[in-house]
């Protein structure tokens, strides 16, 4: 279930099998942070578009960075059988290559982390690498002119370093052709970095990898070594090198090629990672960000969009959170006369998800997505027919149901109610404003006017005009207005374009002038033809 670095290229092979034998695929992440308040009006708003809330969030992706992905492979075993393979990646950015990665901590997240028991060892430690197509271009033209470096400048790693060469040197001066030892304790990179600089610096020496952490060192002849350095077995050749660099990418191209439709809940965020970390760094251009996406993922499902479609239509419940929604779904009778939904059974390495909740673990998290996705779409397909509906259902008859939704994710507190990803988005519909007219307050500002009404309600604002402000919640808006009705510095009404908009202001006081100029002149002509 959970994977690091030192596990990861042994798994590979394996997840590939099943990444290809899936139904479907459903994924999550946990990040170092969400959205950097060091930004300015970088926080999401009511008022934003799509392509706003874009720009936004291409700043905050990249400042934080991903610590782990959660993967939930559903396969369809037999008859009317789930079985899922659920895995936590732990990641960490690649430190092969000619430029070290920064990233920012965001001190609520690392503490939400922490509360439901992130692991911080294992995402430093043994974090699997992974890098984008721009990073590994770099990577490569460094690889070729023999230019390329580890970015370990901590004093740890350099004292590793020192005491692998320190050993190896101090025993090969008595060492006899053939003659091996092994250097013990070689974490991630150290593995690599160790061969490279030993190799560099030692024309008669050879190094392999034994796993467990181990290295072994046999001196060879300068003929041998020529040898071995063209031979296919060698651990080191510069396409390995970049293999191993690559790390987690490798597997996020195998998601690419196998096309398989991918899920997640409320997935903006999991998505603008995706492309920004293992593809290419997000464009600028957010119907750029779409086009991408689309073509790397064709077929995406929010399960957020689905639960609110099943919500309308079904006697549900409003719950906010993924395991809530698992767990309603998992307890109610809300098909008592259709098929029972697909039995999901967990893969026997992943038992410990049957027996206990997780709650943002990433693997858990992806387990609930694609469990929701199922047991959603199972109730919606038992709805949408006054016919039997088949006693086994075929994943390819659930996306049918799932059509209105598909490419469809989430848009938390914005214009629209989802981001289209195959098309169009819808154009934005605001929910009805309230405009604060001030009166006697003096260069009051967005922000006193925010802290004025917080208490009532979560609302967003921005300045109108110089004593005007709009407000735009999605309730408590009775309250504002009863509450305000009578206060001596603030004016609250209901928004209305015609009257309150400064550019409708401003065309019917351009139209009154022509108007009162046209009146003038008519009055003067008729004046002087009498």
């Amino acid at each position: 279930m959970e994977v690091g670095a030192e596990s990861f290229a042994r798994c590979l092979p394996r997840l590939r099998r099943r990444i290809l034998r899936a139904a479907f695929v459903a994924l999550d992440m946990e990040f170092t942070g969400l959205h950097s308040t060091s930004l300015q009006n970088n926080e999401p708003s009511l008022f934003d578009s799509p392509a706003e809330r874009y720009v936004k969030a291409r700043q905050s992706v990249q400042h934080f960075t991903l610590v782990q992905l959660g993967l939930a492979i559903f396969s369809k075993e037999n008859s009317n059988k789930y079985v899922v393979h659920a895995y936590n990646f732990f990641l960490f950015p690649s430190t092969l290559g000619i430029r070290d990665i920064e990233f920012t901590f965001s001190a609520s997240s690392i503490q939400f982390l922490s509360h439901y028991g992130f692991d911080f060892n294992k995402f430093l430690k043994d974090g699997i690498p992974y890098m984008n197509e721009e990073q590994e271009k770099i990577l490569k033209q460094h690889l070729l002119a023999g230019t390329w470096k580890v970015c370990s400048t901590s004093c740890a790693d350099r004292d590793v370093l020192k005491k692998a060469i320190d050993e190896v040197t101090s025993w090969i001066t008595a060492a006899k052709e053939e003659d091996t030892m092994i250097l013990q304790d070689l974490n991630g990179y150290h593995m690599l970095e160790v061969q490279l600089v030993l190799r560099q610096a030692l024309q008669n020496v050879w190094t392999e990898p034994l796993g467990d952490k181990k290295v072994m060192v046999k001196k060879v002849s300068p003929e041998h070594r020529q040898l071995l350095e063209n031979s296919s077995y060698d651990p080191c050749q510069k396409k390995l090198i970049l293999l191993s660099a690559r790390g987690f990418t490798n597997l996020f191209q195998i998601l690419v090629k196998a096309k398989k439709p991918l899920v997640g809940h409320n997935m903006l965020m999991d998505l603008m990672h995706l492309h920004d970390k293992f593809y290419r760094p997000l464009p600028e251009s957010y119907e750029e960000f779409k086009r991408n996406i689309h073509n790397l993922f064709p077929v995406i499902i929010d399960t957020k969009t689905v639960t609110k479609s099943v919500q309308k239509k079904c006697l549900f419940p409003r719950v906010s959170s993924l395991l809530e929604v698992y767990t309603v779904l998992c307890s109610s009778n809300l098909n008592p006369r259709g098929p029972p939904c697909p039995v999901i059974a967990l893969a026997s390495g992943c038992s410990r998800y049957a027996e206990k909740e997780s709650p943002h673990e990433a693997g858990y998290d992806a387990f609930l997505c694609g469990s929701v996705l199922l047991m959603s779409a199972h109730l919606l397909l038992c709805r949408s027919t006054d016919d039997a509906v088949d006693a086994e259902p075929s994943f390819s008859q659930y996306l049918t149901v799932l059509a209105e939704h598909v490419n469809k994710v989430n848009f938390i507190r914005g214009g629209v109610s989802s981001i289209n990803f195959s098309g169009k988005d819808a154009p934005c519909r605001h929910p009805p404003a309230l405009v604060v007219h001030v009166r006697g307050w003096p260069g009051l500002t967005e922000r006193q006017i925010y802290q004025e009404f917080k208490a009532r309600c979560r609302f967003d604002v921005r300045r109108l005009s110089k004593n005007q402000f709009i407000l735009l919640s999605n309730k408590h808006k009775q309250l504002i207005l009863r509450d305000y009705r009578h206060h001596p510095h603030l004016q609250v009404s209901v928004y209305r374009h015609w009257r309150h908009s400064p550019s409708v202001n401003c065309l019917l006081q351009i139209s009154g002038i022509v108007a009162l100029w046209s009146l003038l002149a008519f009055a003067l002509g008729g004046a002087r033809s009498c």
